[in-house]
Protein backbone atom coordinates (compact mmCIF):
# COMPACT_ATOMS: atom_id res chain seq x y z
CA UNK A 1 0.00 0.00 0.00
CA UNK A 2 2.82 2.22 0.39
CA UNK A 3 4.23 2.26 -3.24
CA UNK A 4 0.73 3.50 -4.03
CA UNK A 5 0.99 6.30 -1.38
CA UNK A 6 4.20 7.36 -2.73
CA UNK A 7 3.50 6.94 -5.81
CA UNK A 8 0.38 9.79 -5.66
CA UNK A 9 2.69 11.78 -3.93
CA UNK A 10 5.05 11.74 -6.85
CA UNK A 11 2.27 12.49 -9.11
CA UNK A 12 1.11 15.72 -6.88
CA UNK A 13 4.74 16.65 -7.48
CA UNK A 14 4.43 16.19 -10.95
CA UNK A 15 1.68 18.39 -11.26
CA UNK A 16 3.32 20.94 -9.03
CA UNK A 17 5.96 21.00 -11.62
CA UNK A 18 3.24 21.62 -14.23
CA UNK A 19 1.70 24.35 -12.19
CA UNK A 20 5.15 26.69 -12.31
CA UNK A 21 5.51 25.40 -15.93
CA UNK A 22 2.34 26.33 -16.98
CA UNK A 23 1.45 29.33 -14.45
CA UNK A 24 5.89 30.42 -15.13
CA UNK A 25 4.07 32.98 -17.88
CA UNK A 26 1.79 34.71 -14.74
CA UNK A 27 5.43 35.71 -13.02
CA UNK A 28 7.40 36.77 -15.15
CA UNK A 29 5.25 37.61 -18.86
CA UNK A 30 5.28 41.20 -17.79
CA UNK A 31 9.13 41.39 -17.11
CA UNK A 32 10.41 39.82 -20.02
CA UNK A 33 8.06 41.18 -22.67
CA UNK A 34 9.12 44.75 -21.01
CA UNK A 35 12.94 43.52 -21.77
CA UNK A 36 13.52 43.93 -17.99
CA UNK A 37 15.20 40.52 -17.97
CA UNK A 38 16.06 38.20 -20.33
CA UNK A 39 13.63 35.05 -20.22
CA UNK A 40 16.22 32.99 -18.34
CA UNK A 41 16.89 35.45 -15.90
CA UNK A 42 13.13 36.03 -15.19
CA UNK A 43 12.57 32.33 -14.72
CA UNK A 44 15.62 32.06 -11.84
CA UNK A 45 14.09 35.10 -10.58
CA UNK A 46 10.73 33.88 -10.15
CA UNK A 47 11.62 30.42 -9.46
CA UNK A 48 13.62 31.64 -6.30
CA UNK A 49 10.74 33.37 -4.64
CA UNK A 50 8.53 30.72 -5.48
CA UNK A 51 10.77 28.90 -3.07
CA UNK A 52 10.88 31.79 -0.78
CA UNK A 53 7.43 32.00 -0.54
CA UNK A 54 7.81 28.75 1.79
CA UNK A 55 9.00 30.74 4.64
CA UNK A 56 6.28 33.70 3.91
CA UNK A 57 2.98 32.93 5.18
CA UNK A 58 1.35 30.46 6.60
CA UNK A 59 -0.64 27.72 5.10
CA UNK A 60 -4.66 28.47 5.01
CA UNK A 61 -4.81 27.25 1.82
CA UNK A 62 -3.56 24.03 2.66
CA UNK A 63 -6.35 23.79 4.84
CA UNK A 64 -9.05 24.37 2.59
CA UNK A 65 -8.10 22.12 0.20
CA UNK A 66 -7.40 19.34 2.33
CA UNK A 67 -10.43 19.70 4.43
CA UNK A 68 -12.84 22.63 3.05
CA UNK A 69 -14.05 21.68 -0.50
CA UNK A 70 -14.46 17.93 -0.77
CA UNK A 71 -15.41 15.44 2.68
CA UNK A 72 -12.25 14.20 3.85
CA UNK A 73 -13.66 10.85 3.73
CA UNK A 74 -14.20 10.85 0.22
CA UNK A 75 -10.83 11.81 -1.04
CA UNK A 76 -9.88 8.35 -1.22
CA UNK A 77 -6.07 7.35 -3.13
CA UNK A 78 -8.04 6.56 -6.50
CA UNK A 79 -9.96 9.77 -6.32
CA UNK A 80 -6.85 12.00 -5.49
CA UNK A 81 -4.97 10.10 -8.17
CA UNK A 82 -7.92 11.07 -10.67
CA UNK A 83 -8.07 14.04 -9.84
CA UNK A 84 -4.47 15.44 -10.11
CA UNK A 85 -4.52 12.78 -13.92
CA UNK A 86 -7.45 14.64 -15.07
CA UNK A 87 -5.72 18.34 -13.77
CA UNK A 88 -2.49 17.87 -15.68
CA UNK A 89 -4.28 16.86 -18.68
CA UNK A 90 -5.88 19.97 -18.99
CA UNK A 91 -2.54 21.83 -18.02
CA UNK A 92 -0.54 20.12 -20.92
CA UNK A 93 -3.60 20.50 -23.32
CA UNK A 94 -3.91 24.06 -22.62
CA UNK A 95 -0.58 24.57 -22.90
CA UNK A 96 -0.53 23.42 -26.19
CA UNK A 97 -2.98 25.90 -27.46
CA UNK A 98 -0.99 28.67 -25.53
CA UNK A 99 -3.70 29.46 -22.86
CA UNK A 100 -3.00 30.68 -19.47
CA UNK A 101 -5.97 28.48 -17.73
CA UNK A 102 -5.92 27.82 -13.98
CA UNK A 103 -4.04 25.32 -12.87
CA UNK A 104 -5.99 25.92 -9.44
CA UNK A 105 -9.50 25.24 -10.75
CA UNK A 106 -8.07 22.32 -12.83
CA UNK A 107 -6.99 20.52 -9.73
CA UNK A 108 -10.11 21.86 -7.81
CA UNK A 109 -12.58 20.67 -10.47
CA UNK A 110 -10.41 17.22 -11.49
CA UNK A 111 -11.26 16.43 -7.30
CA UNK A 112 -14.56 17.08 -7.39
CA UNK A 113 -14.75 15.05 -10.98
CA UNK A 114 -13.26 12.08 -9.55
CA UNK A 115 -14.85 12.00 -6.04
CA UNK A 116 -18.27 12.99 -7.59
CA UNK A 117 -17.80 9.54 -10.36
CA UNK A 118 -16.81 7.46 -7.17
CA UNK A 119 -19.62 8.71 -4.47
CA UNK A 120 -22.18 11.18 -6.80
CA UNK A 121 -22.83 14.42 -5.35
CA UNK A 122 -24.43 13.96 -2.30
CA UNK A 123 -22.35 14.68 0.60
CA UNK A 124 -19.60 14.66 -1.14
CA UNK A 125 -18.76 18.29 -2.05
CA UNK A 126 -18.75 20.98 0.90
CA UNK A 127 -20.87 24.09 -0.40
CA UNK A 128 -19.18 26.46 2.06
CA UNK A 129 -15.54 25.87 0.36
CA UNK A 130 -16.90 26.48 -3.34
CA UNK A 131 -19.17 28.90 -2.87
CA UNK A 132 -15.79 30.72 -1.88
CA UNK A 133 -13.99 29.36 -4.71
CA UNK A 134 -17.09 29.95 -7.31
CA UNK A 135 -17.43 33.38 -5.97
CA UNK A 136 -13.57 34.58 -6.26
CA UNK A 137 -13.81 32.65 -10.28
CA UNK A 138 -15.44 36.07 -10.99
CA UNK A 139 -13.77 38.28 -8.23
CA UNK A 140 -10.58 37.72 -8.67
CA UNK A 141 -9.95 39.24 -12.10
CA UNK A 142 -12.15 42.16 -11.32
CA UNK A 143 -10.20 42.90 -8.66
CA UNK A 144 -7.11 42.88 -10.64
CA UNK A 145 -8.77 44.99 -13.31
CA UNK A 146 -9.58 47.13 -10.91
CA UNK A 147 -6.63 47.38 -9.10
CA UNK A 148 -4.60 47.49 -12.34
CA UNK A 149 -6.49 50.02 -13.59
CA UNK A 150 -6.33 51.74 -10.07
CA UNK A 151 -2.26 51.69 -9.95
CA UNK A 152 -1.82 53.38 -13.47
CA UNK A 153 -3.83 55.60 -12.97
CA UNK A 154 -2.29 56.95 -9.79
CA UNK A 155 1.30 56.71 -10.87
CA UNK A 156 0.51 58.48 -13.74
CA UNK A 157 -0.59 61.33 -12.29
CA UNK A 158 2.20 60.80 -9.69
CA UNK A 159 4.77 61.18 -12.55
CA UNK A 160 3.04 63.41 -15.11
CA UNK A 161 5.94 65.96 -15.22
CA UNK A 162 8.33 63.44 -15.57
CA UNK A 163 9.87 62.19 -19.26
CA UNK A 164 9.52 59.17 -20.52
CA UNK A 165 13.15 58.39 -19.98
CA UNK A 166 13.40 58.97 -16.32
CA UNK A 167 10.10 56.91 -15.40
CA UNK A 168 11.18 54.16 -18.04
CA UNK A 169 14.28 54.15 -16.42
CA UNK A 170 13.05 54.36 -12.37
CA UNK A 171 10.54 51.24 -13.87
CA UNK A 172 13.35 49.07 -15.19
CA UNK A 173 14.48 48.78 -11.18
CA UNK A 174 10.91 49.16 -9.64
CA UNK A 175 9.63 45.62 -12.11
CA UNK A 176 12.41 43.78 -10.01
CA UNK A 177 10.85 44.23 -7.20
CA UNK A 178 6.67 43.78 -8.16
CA UNK A 179 8.58 40.70 -10.02
CA UNK A 180 9.54 39.13 -6.79
CA UNK A 181 6.39 40.15 -5.26
CA UNK A 182 4.22 38.24 -7.92
CA UNK A 183 6.31 35.41 -7.49
CA UNK A 184 5.99 34.89 -4.14
CA UNK A 185 2.16 35.31 -3.97
CA UNK A 186 2.42 33.17 -6.52
CA UNK A 187 4.50 30.55 -4.16
CA UNK A 188 2.61 31.25 -1.56
CA UNK A 189 -1.26 30.09 -3.19
CA UNK A 190 -0.18 27.79 -5.76
CA UNK A 191 2.05 25.63 -3.97
CA UNK A 192 -0.52 25.15 -1.33
CA UNK A 193 -2.53 23.69 -3.06
CA UNK A 194 -0.55 20.50 -3.49
CA UNK A 195 0.49 20.74 -0.19
CA UNK A 196 -3.44 20.47 0.64
CA UNK A 197 -3.42 17.51 -1.58
CA UNK A 198 -0.63 15.53 -0.09
CA UNK A 199 -1.87 15.99 3.73
CA UNK A 200 -5.34 14.53 2.58
CA UNK A 201 -3.79 11.99 0.93
CA UNK A 202 -1.57 11.34 4.15
CA UNK A 203 -3.94 12.44 7.19
CA UNK A 204 -6.41 8.82 6.84
CA UNK A 205 -3.55 6.60 7.25
CA UNK A 206 -0.30 8.05 7.70
CA UNK A 207 -1.18 11.00 9.91
CA UNK A 208 2.60 11.04 11.83
CA UNK A 209 4.03 11.82 8.18
CA UNK A 210 1.24 14.77 7.34
CA UNK A 211 1.99 16.92 10.13
CA UNK A 212 4.04 18.53 12.49
CA UNK A 213 4.37 17.26 16.11
CA UNK A 214 3.47 20.22 17.37
CA UNK A 215 2.51 23.70 15.54
CA UNK A 216 1.99 27.35 16.38
CA UNK A 217 -1.96 27.76 17.63
CA UNK A 218 -3.98 28.77 14.90
CA UNK A 219 -1.72 27.55 12.48
CA UNK A 220 -2.29 24.62 9.58
CA UNK A 221 0.71 22.42 11.36
CA UNK A 222 1.82 21.08 7.56
CA UNK A 223 5.28 18.71 8.30
CA UNK A 224 8.12 20.66 6.91
CA UNK A 225 9.09 18.18 3.84
CA UNK A 226 5.72 18.31 2.31
CA UNK A 227 6.25 22.19 2.19
CA UNK A 228 9.79 21.96 0.96
CA UNK A 229 8.84 19.46 -1.71
CA UNK A 230 5.85 21.70 -2.73
CA UNK A 231 7.90 24.83 -2.90
CA UNK A 232 10.73 23.01 -4.82
CA UNK A 233 8.19 21.30 -7.47
CA UNK A 234 7.08 24.46 -8.17
CA UNK A 235 10.22 26.92 -8.25
CA UNK A 236 11.44 23.89 -10.80
CA UNK A 237 8.78 23.72 -12.94
CA UNK A 238 9.08 27.67 -13.42
CA UNK A 239 12.56 27.18 -14.09
CA UNK A 240 11.78 25.24 -17.39
CA UNK A 241 8.97 27.95 -17.80
CA UNK A 242 6.26 27.71 -20.77
CA UNK A 243 7.14 30.23 -23.19
CA UNK A 244 4.18 29.75 -25.17
CA UNK A 245 1.86 30.81 -22.79
CA UNK A 246 4.48 34.02 -21.97
CA UNK A 247 3.98 35.25 -25.43
CA UNK A 248 0.51 35.19 -24.86
CA UNK A 249 0.20 37.19 -21.12
CA UNK A 250 3.21 39.45 -22.48
CA UNK A 251 2.47 40.46 -26.07
CA UNK A 252 -0.61 39.02 -26.96
CA UNK A 253 -3.40 41.14 -23.84
CA UNK A 254 -1.22 44.38 -24.60
CA UNK A 255 1.31 46.16 -24.87
CA UNK A 256 3.52 46.97 -21.93
CA UNK A 257 6.02 49.11 -20.70
CA UNK A 258 7.84 48.96 -17.44
CA UNK A 259 5.48 51.07 -16.01
CA UNK A 260 2.98 48.57 -17.14
CA UNK A 261 4.24 45.77 -15.59
CA UNK A 262 5.05 46.99 -12.53
CA UNK A 263 1.41 48.48 -11.76
CA UNK A 264 -0.11 45.06 -13.27
CA UNK A 265 2.49 42.71 -11.31
CA UNK A 266 1.61 44.47 -7.72
CA UNK A 267 -1.51 44.33 -8.48
CA UNK A 268 -1.92 40.74 -9.08
CA UNK A 269 0.40 40.10 -6.42
CA UNK A 270 -1.91 41.71 -3.89
CA UNK A 271 -4.92 40.15 -4.92
CA UNK A 272 -2.89 36.88 -4.65
CA UNK A 273 -1.56 37.46 -0.98
CA UNK A 274 -4.30 38.66 -0.41
CA UNK A 275 -6.77 35.86 -0.90
CA UNK A 276 -4.27 33.66 0.63
CA UNK A 277 -3.79 35.33 3.72
CA UNK A 278 -7.76 34.73 3.82
CA UNK A 279 -7.43 30.99 2.89
CA UNK A 280 -9.22 30.84 -0.48
CA UNK A 281 -7.94 29.83 -3.10
CA UNK A 282 -8.00 31.85 -6.14
CA UNK A 283 -6.17 31.08 -9.48
CA UNK A 284 -2.93 33.38 -9.66
CA UNK A 285 -3.70 33.10 -13.87
CA UNK A 286 -7.10 34.96 -13.23
CA UNK A 287 -5.64 37.70 -11.08
CA UNK A 288 -2.84 39.11 -13.40
CA UNK A 289 -4.71 38.69 -16.68
CA UNK A 290 -7.20 41.08 -15.07
CA UNK A 291 -4.35 43.19 -13.97
CA UNK A 292 -2.83 43.49 -17.33
CA UNK A 293 -6.26 44.13 -18.88
CA UNK A 294 -6.76 46.80 -16.48
CA UNK A 295 -3.69 48.61 -17.02
CA UNK A 296 -4.60 48.08 -21.05
CA UNK A 297 -7.72 49.60 -20.53
CA UNK A 298 -5.97 53.02 -19.43
CA UNK A 299 -4.29 53.76 -22.80
CA UNK A 300 -7.65 53.37 -24.43
CA UNK A 301 -10.34 50.58 -25.16
CA UNK A 302 -8.14 50.01 -28.39
CA UNK A 303 -5.20 49.19 -26.37
CA UNK A 304 -6.35 46.09 -25.30
CA UNK A 305 -6.37 43.08 -27.92
CA UNK A 306 -9.74 41.80 -26.66
CA UNK A 307 -10.21 38.50 -28.79
CA UNK A 308 -7.07 36.93 -26.05
CA UNK A 309 -9.51 37.78 -23.76
CA UNK A 310 -12.32 36.64 -25.13
CA UNK A 311 -10.38 33.30 -25.85
CA UNK A 312 -8.79 33.45 -22.41
CA UNK A 313 -12.13 33.66 -20.51
CA UNK A 314 -14.09 30.82 -22.64
CA UNK A 315 -10.82 28.47 -21.70
CA UNK A 316 -11.54 29.56 -17.75
CA UNK A 317 -15.12 28.46 -18.01
CA UNK A 318 -14.24 25.06 -19.95
CA UNK A 319 -11.60 24.75 -17.25
CA UNK A 320 -14.04 23.31 -14.36
CA UNK A 321 -16.39 21.29 -16.53
CA UNK A 322 -13.08 19.42 -19.00
CA UNK A 323 -10.92 18.99 -16.12
CA UNK A 324 -14.03 17.20 -13.91
CA UNK A 325 -14.88 14.87 -17.17
CA UNK A 326 -10.90 14.46 -17.66
CA UNK A 327 -10.34 12.85 -13.93
CA UNK A 328 -14.03 11.15 -13.87
CA UNK A 329 -12.62 9.29 -16.77
CA UNK A 330 -9.38 9.07 -15.15
CA UNK A 331 -10.91 7.39 -12.09
CA UNK A 332 -13.22 4.76 -13.88
CA UNK A 333 -10.20 3.52 -15.91
CA UNK A 334 -8.62 3.10 -12.56
CA UNK A 335 -11.32 1.38 -11.18
CA UNK A 336 -11.34 -0.98 -13.93
CA UNK A 337 -7.32 -1.58 -13.98
CA UNK A 338 -8.12 -2.52 -9.97
CA UNK A 339 -10.86 -4.85 -10.94
CA UNK A 340 -8.84 -6.48 -13.88
CA UNK A 341 -6.04 -6.88 -11.41
CA UNK A 342 -7.92 -8.05 -8.35
CA UNK A 343 -6.96 -5.09 -6.28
Amino acid sequence: MLYLIFSIIAVALVFDFFNGFHDAANSIATVVSTRVLTPMQAVVWAAAFNFIAAFAFGTPVAKTISSGIIAAHDLTNTVILAGLIGAIAWNILTWLMALPTSSSHALLSGLAGAAVAHYGFSGTLIASGWIKILAFLVLSPIIGFILGAFNMIVVSWIFRYSTPYRVDKLFRHLQLVSAGIYSLGHGTNDAQKTMGVIVALLALSHPQWAFRASGAAGHHPIAVWIILSCHAAIALGTVFGGWRIVKTMGTGITRLQPVGGFCAETAGAATIIGTAIMGIPISTTHAITGAILGVGTTKGVRAVRWIWGERIVLAWILTLPCSAVMAAAAFMIIESVRHLLGH
